[in-house]
């Protein structure tokens, strides 16, 4: 089946608010044996017809968000109906709900928002417990010439939209659908290896089997290796997949490096600190910002400045003086001091030149030293190079030191 999702709003086209809808969808129907096709983006008005009437002949499912609303650029209620042929008429029962809720905040019901109450003939409505706005449904419906898509006419605020699709638009999917074929789509998360080298590693063989989609989504240092098919030819292939991607795999189930490290500590009763100078606390943020971070997470030091290193770690002004800031006896010394001061088992630390300025011919911009601590453990320490962008080459760094730690604890 054709699935479409049609998008309407300004404020999405002037970059005001950041479109989830169509990935959010895709993930809800991809279990069912769907795929999105395509996703138009329309602003309020009357763009939205020709997107609506473009999809005749093309779709055989459409999804609709945003322009429910009270006000006069939401017509996308008014254009379905006008292209469909079909009349609004009011409903009693939407109207009644969206009164109890305005009431229950002690508001009074506006004439213009009656707009809300009208349903095209033969649409079913979707309830909102969130919002005044219903959602429909307009099944398709025939023509001699031609059948119009299935529209789903979702409200556009993610709070309405979510509940919404879980409680009415997936039953009428499922019944529409019937039994299609199961697939499961699996992302295996590769770090070290750029998207050509994972090619040719393992995916050109895949690829060759007919009944298996391969694709490739890449990052900074990072790699997601996606393959869909049934679950049976995905468990049957998946021992060569990890065979041959090695150490370099994060996780078969599309688990970030980050969340793969928090886990696999409070597994082990394992507790990370961080020192930065060049990140700015990034890698700290990395860490915590996965649930259940505070029990393998015990400090997160910023020691931009040279003296803040010096009050903190107790690097000597001389190495300083002697090998700069940015260097292995700098990096060393941080990830001992917050392994000491934070009392954990293991310590990543910093150290390096963002840019756009302050490198040197023997420290060119992108120099970045990064070092691991570990209790009754030589340091290991290691020099990289990121010649990029600032918010790229923090991102590099800290990819870096989480595959350092990672690779570590693996071993």
């Amino acid at each position: 089946m054709i699935i479409e999702v049609i998008n309407s709003g300004t404020e999405l086209l002037l970059g005001e608010v950041t479109n989830t809808h169509a990935s959010w969808i895709a993930k809800r129907v991809f279990p069912l044996g769907l795929r999105l096709s395509r996703q138009t983006t329309v602003p309020d008005g009357p763009a939205i017809r020709d997107a609506v009437c473009e999809t005749f002949n093309r779709a055989d499912i459409v999804f609709i968000t945003g322009g429910l609303g009270p006000t006069t650029d939401d017509i996308t209620r008014e254009a379905v109906a006008e292209i469909l042929g079909l009349k609004l008429v009011p409903n009693e029962t939407v109207r009644g709900a969206i009164e109890a809720r305005l009431a229950a905040r002690g508001y009074k019901l506006l004439e213009r928002m009656l707009r809300q109450t009208m349903v095209p003939e033969g649409a079913i409505v979707l309830p909102n417990k969130n919002g005044t706005a219903p959602g429909l449904y307009i099944p398709s419906l025939s023509t001699p010439s031609s059948a119009s898509p299935h529209f789903f006419l979702l409200p556009g605020p993610p709070r309405e939209l979510k509940p919404m699709f879980e409680e009415s638009v997936m039953p009428v999917l499922c019944g529409l659908l019937g039994d299609l074929p199961e697939k499961e789509c699996r992302i295996y998360r590769v770090v070290g290896l750029g998207e050509s080298a994972v090619e040719e590693m393992i995916g050109l063989e895949l690829s060759e089997n007919k009944d298996l989609e391969v694709g490739y989504c890449a990052r900074p240092n990072e790699v997601d290796f996606r393959l869909i098919g049934s679950k049976e030819l995905l468990d049957s292939i998946e021992p060569r997949i990890l065979q041959t991607l090695g150490k370099n795999l994060v996780s078969a189930k599309g688990e970030g490096i980050e969340q793969w490290i928090v886990h696999r500590l409070a597994t082990m009763g394992r507790t990370i600190s961080t020192a930065e100078s060049c990140t700015g606390g990034l890698l700290a943020s990395r860490l915590t910002d996965v649930p259940g971070s505070s029990k393998v997470f015990n400090r997160g030091f910023v020691t931009y400045s040279n003296e803040s290193k010096v009050d903190l770690f107790g690097v000597s002004q001389s190495v300083l003086s002697e090998h700069g800031a940015v260097s292995e006896p700098v990096a060393r010394a941080m990830a001992e001091g917050a392994l000491l001061h934070a009392h954990s088992d293991f310590s990543l630390a910093l150290t390096g030149v963002a840019g756009p300025d302050g490198g040197s011919p023997e420290k060119p911009v992108g120099t970045v030293f990064i070092a691991m601590a570990q209790a009754a453990k030589p340091t290991h320490c290691q020099k990289y190079s990121f010649p990029v962008d600032r918010a790229t080459f923090k991102q590099l760094a800290t990819q870096a030191a989480l595959d350092m730690l990672r690779r570590v604890i693996v071993e």
